[in-house]
């Protein structure tokens, strides 16, 4: 370890002219700086943020379509409208967001924590209101696409700011790490959460299957057009429930957030000039090499993930004929990614992301090709899950745990360039968002080739295959491509480790009262 600081101390040197580090010395030797760390309540009261997004996410994702035509009665095709505009205008939203923060300025409070508080009272209101079943049938289309498109305007101004506020938690990568890893845990029980809460409470919508007299299986919704108006009040007052629970889970985390993370400016910001312009900041963000190929990788993976997680449901159902057993793989899946997101930053932390990268998610490949070959075991399929929830922690974990590496380099490499965080992170989610639209509409197309019988209790056996190839071989073909495009990251330990102390150096000399400003400019051009 002593041989690896001194490489790290040399290799940090080279950055710096001998006269700035003597300069940057004189003031050390009066009292050593103390590493920044943040407590444990520090990390969990950021990693509860995480939360009201993956909850609120994970009920809409679920239930929203289910809710729609069964309990809000809205025609198919103005249900798909809502969907599909909702979620084009919630990838829109990202990047709109980014703009807005990263033209804020700097307030008692920060200048993303603003934007947390104000909108979360907008946002559980337009949540609930998803939820609600207005008295005006022929305006029920509007009211829903209206409210959640404001609904994830309103979410998407919570979470983007608060996957910024990563870099601005702790100048420590190592702590930032740490945070990320608590985060990411929070965040999956929070789909756990929001899958459990939504799916007791409603779990009356339950639509068992019956053979009609002619002898087709349907299901028993599809026989039944006709609605007892006390049970269908019944099963609206239950997605009220739900939603006023999640309502106030979302509350709840947000206050936490608030009292419990203090959002830090870089000491070598406040010396800085005003934010360039938008566009320009965007022009550099979208020109560095290290994003461009980090976001390229996610990208592919990411759908790999959204195909098996799109098409889980139908899968489990019609191809294995587990249709009483989703919830629990799901919640196999889940629990087991909770437990090792932990292990998962241990080893990214003693073997280096990438090597976690290439490990973790090609850790789904194997049970992937089992599952493609096997037939029908409910055994084997939940230790699948376990093995899949895996693989489902580390795709979970190192986008986030990567992406303040590469604005590291990107401060290191354009120094004068500050306020472009919240770029990086809403763009990234851009893609991500644009990755599961485009995996929902493969879904669908294809689905719709193979001949696929809305309503009924099986499918031919073109739609079974077709399940197949969707939850495995194509993400399989996905997670392959990513893994060859992460080869060509750039960013790996050693070249962390370089940016680490070259960024330690110009924030120790930004706030060093004994460093003349030609000194600083110095420094800034030369890193």
């Amino acid at each position: 370890m002593a041989k690896g600081e001194g490489a790290e101390s040399s290799s940090a040197a080279g950055l710096l002219p001998t006269g700035i580090l003597q300069a940057s010395e004189r003031p050390a030797q009066k009292e050593p700086k103390k590493k920044q760390q943040l407590s444990i309540c520090n990390k969990l009261c950021y990693a509860v943020g995480g939360a009201p997004y993956q909850v609120t996410g994970c009920a809409l994702g679920f239930f929203l379509q289910i809710y729609l035509l069964d309990v809000a009665q809205v025609d198919t095709f103005s249900a798909s409208i809502i969907l599909f505009v909702g979620r084009a205008w919630d990838a829109f939203t990202d990047p709109l967001v980014g703009f807005c923060i990263s033209k804020s300025s700097w307030t008692r409070l920060g200048r993303l924590m603003p934007w947390i508080i104000f909108s979360t009272p907008l946002a559980i209101i337009a949540y609930f209101l998803i939820w609600f079943v207005p008295d005006f049938p022929r305006g029920q289309a509007l009211w829903y696409l209206l409210f959640y498109c404001l609904f994830e305007t309103l979410v998407t101004c919570f979470h983007v700011p608060y996957s910024a506020l990563t870099m601005f938690i702790s100048t420590e990568q190592s702590e930032r790490d740490s945070a990320t890893a608590y985060r990411m845990t929070v965040e999956v029980l929070g789909t756990v959460l929001g899958t459990a809460i939504q799916g007791q409470i409603v779990g009356q919508a339950d639509m068992p299957c019956l053979q009609d007299p002619n002898g087709s299986a349907v299901a028993l919704e599809s026989a039944n057009h006709t609605y007892s108006t006390t049970s269908l009040r019944k099963t609206q007052n239950a997605y009220l429930l739900a939603a006023g629970v999640i309502a106030s889970i979302y509350v709840i985390c947000a206050v936490i957030l608030t009292v419990g993370v203090r959002e830090q400016r870089e000491p070598y910001e406040t010396q800085q000039a005003e934010p360039m312009p938008f566009f320009r900041s965007l022009r550099q963000v979208m020109s560095h090499g290290p994003y461009i190929k980090l976001i390229a990788g996610f990208l592919f993976t990411s759908l790999a993930f959204m195909l098996v997680e799109g098409n889980f449901a139908l899968f489990c159902t019609y191809t294995l004929g587990f249709r009483n057993e989703f919830q629990n793989l799901l919640l196999a899946i889940m629990l087991s990614a909770t437990f090792t997101i932990p292990i998962w930053q241990w080893f990214l932390t003693r073997f280096g992301k990438k090597t976690a990268v290439y490990i973790g998610i090609s850790s789904a490949v194997p049970f992937l090709i089992l599952v493609a070959l096997m037939e029908s075991n409910l055994i084997v399929t939940y230790v699948v899950a376990v093995a899949a929830g895996i693989s489902v922690a580390a795709a979970f974990l190192l986008p986030w745990s990567m992406l303040p590496d590469v604005i590291d380099d990107f401060h290191l490499k354009q120094p004068h360039s500050h306020g472009t965080e919240p770029i990086f992170f809403s763009f990234y989610v851009f893609f991500t968002k644009f990755a599961s639209g485009v995996s929902l509409g493969i879904s669908t197309l294809s689905l719709d080739f193979a001949g696929y019988q809305t309503g009924g209790c099986s499918q031919p056996a073109r739609v079974k295959f077709t399940l197949k190839m969707l939850v495995t071989m194509t993400p399989i073909v996905l997670i392959l491509l990513g893994l060859l495009l992460f080869k060509l990251y750039p960013i790996d330990e050693e070249k962390r480790r370089q940016n680490k102390k070259a960024l330690q150096a110009l924030r120790d000399e930004a706030s060093s009262s004994g460093c003349s400003d030609t000194d600083s400019t110095e420094l800034a051009s030369i890193l």
